[in-house]
């Protein structure tokens, strides 16, 4: 891909080309009219209408290459002027240069066509090179100009090299000042980029995180509700085949369920209980109802005006409800658990109380890492909605989970 044109180089080269041509007309008339009909006369015109002809070569075989390269479909944007150092246009330097110190020696009227001569040296060498260029020019401007005065004169010695010194000075400082804001976009361009790069790994771990979430408080406790129903049916089946049956009716019943999490899950949607349309309450309610059973019985109860929540309020909140009474049903060996919704103006509350076995408080760690996701990951859902997770046990008494997610003012 071509470097985009920079317009102010594109400007800089115009002028610099509008002046060289200004100069060089200026010049041969000042010839012309100092020495009308001389000997010279037929020559200098020829060579300035090669130097014209020469100095015009690169514009135009840029100006060939634009053209060929036009065509259906966007147009790749090309440089105002090829300046890299290669042999051809060193050695179109090198013939301009000639032809130039030609019509100086014959003229000394063209010595300052040099001044652009100056801005074309910078651009096509090496700094090191573009300066020993731009003072030999210099020297041939001076003693063109005291040739031309036939007199000593402090002017004509100091004034070009001062000139000279100025012009070179402005455009090595532009030049730098160019490399450098090159640099800094190119800086800016990789910083994004870097930026863009740890967004979609955070992205990405988020995500990670969000779906080991969701497959535990949905497929796995599923999974971990119909192996213990089969397992004690497979105990009861010789002894109770009804009750065996109904375990077997019962796993049936949380497969279906799991099926369809599954497929809302793949889908991105909300939890089946929320599809419904009945809001949290009665999503908690079902919730209830459904992990009462072989052993254990959950009650649900809500306090404060029922209002609708926000799909994400409610979705986390069902959630943690199902993690917190998979702990329950797993690890507290309790045979009654109450569900707790509170709905305030400010916040909702949802605590989540047992009768088992209960554990010290300083176990709540101990407890996430025999669990695994169960508690970090209800602690990771309050806080993606700048809620707190609190609870409260001691060893055979039981304990409370309490969830608060603030709501935003209605």
């Amino acid at each position: 891909m071509l470097p985009t044109p920079d317009p102010d180089a594109r400007w800089l080269a115009a002028v610099m080309h509008a002046t060289f041509y200004l100069l060089l007309a200026t010049s041969l008339a000042r010839f012309l009219l100092r020495h009308p009909g001389g000997a010279r006369a037929p020559w200098i015109i020829a060579l300035v209408a090669v130097l014209a002809v020469l100095y015009a070569l690169p514009p135009l075989a840029a100006a060939v290459r634009g053209h060929r390269r036009k065509g259906p479909g966007p147009r790749a944007p090309r440089p105002a002027l090829d300046t890299r150092p290669t042999p051809r246009r060193l050695t179109w330097l090198a013939l301009v240069v000639a032809v130039w110190l030609v019509l100086v020696v014959l003229a000394p009227s063209f010595g300052w066509c040099a001044v652009p001569l100056f801005y074309t040296g910078l651009r096509t060498l090496p700094p090191r090179a573009a300066l020993a260029l731009v003072a030999v020019l210099t020297a041939c401007v001076v003693a063109s100009q005291l040739r031309l005065a036939g007199r000593f004169d402090p002017d004509l010695i100091l004034g070009p090299p001062a000139v000279s010194a100025i012009a070179t000075a402005v455009f090595l400082h532009m030049k730098r000042q160019a490399v450098r804001q090159r640099e800094l976009i190119d800086d800016l361009i990789r910083t994004r980029r870097e930026l863009a790069a740890i967004e979609r790994r955070e992205g990405t771990l988020a995500e990670r995180q969000r779906l080991s979430m969701e497959i535990h408080d949905t497929l796995a406790q599923g999974l971990s509700s119909q192996q213990m129903l089969l397992q004690a049916a497979d105990r009861l089946w010789d002894v109770d085949p009804a009750k065996a049956r109904t375990h077997v009716r019962t796993a049936e019943s949380i497969t279906e369920r799991g099926l369809a999490e599954a497929r809302r899950f793949v889908h991105d949607l909300a939890p089946a209980d929320l599809a419904g349309g009945g809001g949290v309450v009665e999503a908690l309610r079902a919730l209830a109802e459904r992990e009462s059973g072989a052993g254990l019985t959950v009650r649900f109860h809500a306090e404060g005006p029922v209002v609708p929540l926000p799909d994400r309020v409610g979705s986390a909140l069902l959630r943690i409800a199902q993690g917190a009474l998979a702990n329950v049903r797993e690890h507290a060996h309790a045979t009654t658990a109450a569900l707790t919704l509170t709905l305030l103006d400010d916040q909702v509350v949802l605590d989540v109380a047992d009768d088992g076995r209960g554990f010290p408080p300083r176990g709540v760690r101990e407890q996430q890492e025999v669990r695994g996701h169960g508690l970090p990951a209800i602690r990771a859902r309050a806080g993606q909605l700048g809620g707190t997770l609190t609870i409260e046990s001691a060893p055979g008494e039981g304990a409370v989970l309490t969830v608060s997610i603030p709501l935003e003012p209605q």
